[in-house]
Parts: structure tokens; C-alpha cells; sequence
């Protein structure tokens, strides 16, 4: 069998719910090895939580989610590397200290993919987190989660609230440092900024997968970018 075909991510009437409100309703979906898929939909959507529960952090109320036929657990935490939708980091430890860390965490993590890549960004391994700026510390946590050499990474709006230059620097970073046999899920709002490196994309809505095909057949079948369906569908 193809690896390139082989199912890493899937879920099966999945569901999770706070009180009355249902944040994913019934979501069935299946991803393949080796592409980039974007999760798209407004704020409040149901992506972070889809993210969230894939990594081990929220429970759902029912259905599943298998990660390499994996349940979600210690087994598949091992070959998914996480980005959340904020700066999650110590903010008292040096960069050093963080590659260490993750390094001593992870078996699959490549301290020489880290520091060179901090080197091409002229970020001193020495730093303490807290001096960084917010790009930096962005990029320093994308570093991190990059560097190891996962089946699935998760990265929860990589490029939220930074600037241009470095949502470009991220997209490079993201293109360059995972194995063709990974998949990677981002999930944003920003599509005319991720749309060039995308394989395939998933419409969400109020907790709801309304759409999934590639790009390739949007723009043969629609005529027109991703940004374009997406502001058209969600009337953006």
C-alpha cells in the first residue's frame, strides 16, 4: 500500500457540547498522509476545539478521533507535535534551555534542525523567552514544534497577530521541515496568506465540516481562489 494513502487522521461522529451549546456537531473526516490541509472557518467555528481534542486536551462528549488508528492518549501523543493558538512557553527560560527541554520530552525531536534554524533568524540561543519580541517568540515556538519529526502536526493559527514578514517566514518553515509522509492541519482565518501552500482544505461552521475537497478541484471546478469561496460562503 501507498503510504501516501494511508488514512493519519480520523474522525467519526464527533461531537463535544458545553451545556447547550454544541461546539462540533456529528463531525465525520478523514485526512491522508503527506498533504497540508487548512481548517477554515469564522472565529467561534469549532476549529481550536477540534485541535484541542485531537491533542489529548479536551474530551469529547461523543464519537472519536483515531490518530494513525491510534486513539487519542499517551500512544498518539508521541507522533503529534502541537502549536496552540497562543504563547504557551515558559517565559523565564533561555531558547537553550526550551531546545533542551523539548528535546529531553520527545525522541523525535532534531536539536541541530532547532538551532539552525534559530540561526538563520539571528536569534541568540542565550536569550531568555520573556526578552523576545512577539514575532520572535512566535517563531521561536514554531521552531520547537517543527523540529520533530512527526506523523501529524497541529498548528492552531500559526500566523495570528503577527506581520507579514513573519506569517512568510512561518509558511517557509512549515513547507521546509515536515516529512512527506506527515500531514500537517492549520487551522486560521488568514486564507489569502496560507491558500499558496495548501493541498486540500475544510470548511467549518458552527462545529460543522460543510465542505472538504483540494484545492485543486475548488479551483478547476469553482473558478476562483480559496479566499474568494471562503468569503462567499461565509459572506465575509
Amino acid at each position: 500500500m501507498n503510504i501516501m494513502n494511508e488514512t493519519i487522521f480520523q474522525c467519526t461522529n464527533l461531537c463535544k457540547s458545553y451545556g447547550k451549546t454544541q461546539a462540533l456537531k456529528n463531525l465525520t473526516l478523514s485526512l491522508s498522509r503527506g498533504r497540508i490541509v487548512g481548517l477554515l472557518g469564522p472565529n467561534g467555528s469549532g476549529k481550536t476545539t477540534l485541535i484541542k481534542i485531537a491533542n489529548g486536551l479536551l474530551t469529547p462528549t461523543s464519537g472519536s478521533i483515531l490518530i494513525n488508528n491510534l486513539p487519542v492518549g499517551i500512544d498518539s501523543k508521541k507522533i503529534v507535535s502541537y502549536l496552540p493558538d497562543c504563547i504557551s512557553l515558559p517565559e523565564w527560560m533561555k531558547i537553550s534551555e526550551l531546545i533542551n527541554f523539548y528535546s529531553s520530552f520527545y525522541k523525535d525531536f532534531d536539536i541541530d534542525k532547532s538551532y539552525q534554524m534559530l540561526k538563520n533568524l539571528n536569534i541568540d540561543e542565550n536569550a531568555r523567552f520573556k526578552t523576545l519580541s512577539k514575532g520572535n517568540k512566535e517563531k521561536v515556538q514554531l521552531i520547537l514544534v517543527m523540529s520533530r519529526t512527526a506523523d501529524l502536526y497541529l498548528l492552531d493559527e500559526p500566523m495570528g497577530g503577527v506581520d507579514p514578514a513573519t506569517r512568510d517566514y512561518i509558511l517557509n518553515t512549515i513547507i521546509s521541515n515536515y516529512s512527506e509522509n506527515s500531514t500537517v492541519i492549520i487551522s486560521t482565518h488568514l486564507i489569502s496568506d496560507v491558500e499558496k501552500i495548501l493541498d486540500e482544505v475544510l470548511f467549518i461552521n458552527n462545529g460543522e465540516i460543510i465542505m472538504q475537497d483540494t484545492v485543486d478541484n475548488i479551483r478547476d471546478k469553482e473558478g476562483k481562489s480559496i479566499d474568494t469561496l471562503f468569503r462567499e460562503v461565509f459572506k465575509c
